[in-house]
């Protein structure tokens, strides 16, 4: 079979930088960034992330071709920041939510459990 080996989907290859940075020349606060090794679901969470900033105009994603394992986040913003700012702060804030989230599930993993440890089960 000539599919791609799967480790390819997920492994950074030595090298290669998780993600990088090209400013776009023809318009002022605009940029893409390159994320290798990933796809919609996190393209999807990023580009949602940079809308609720009120400092971004645009904020898209794509993939470039379905056997090229990365995303291109473009970004554009207003003079009162920078593309790298929002792409930063973005993922900032996921990363907290994530936490949040995260503990929350735990706390009530845990709350659940200790419950039916009580009724018996």
């Amino acid at each position: 079979m000539n599919a791609p080996d799967r480790y390819e989907r997920f492994v950074v290859p030595e090298g290669t930088k998780k993600v990088s940075y090209e400013r776009d020349t023809k318009i002022v606060n605009a940029a893409s960034f390159t994320v290798e090794r990933e796809d919609h679901t996190i393209g999807n969470i990023v580009r949602m992330q940079l809308h609720r900033d009120p400092n971004v105009l645009f904020a898209g994603y794509k993939l470039p071709h379905p056997l090229q394992y990365k995303i291109v986040v473009r970004i554009h913003t207003t003079s009162h920041s920078s593309p790298t700012q929002a792409y930063n702060q973005a993922i900032n804030d996921l990363d907290k939510e994530l936490d949040y989230l995260k503990d929350a599930f735990e706390a009530e993993v845990s709350r659940v459990g200790q419950a039916n440890q009580h009724q018996g089960f």
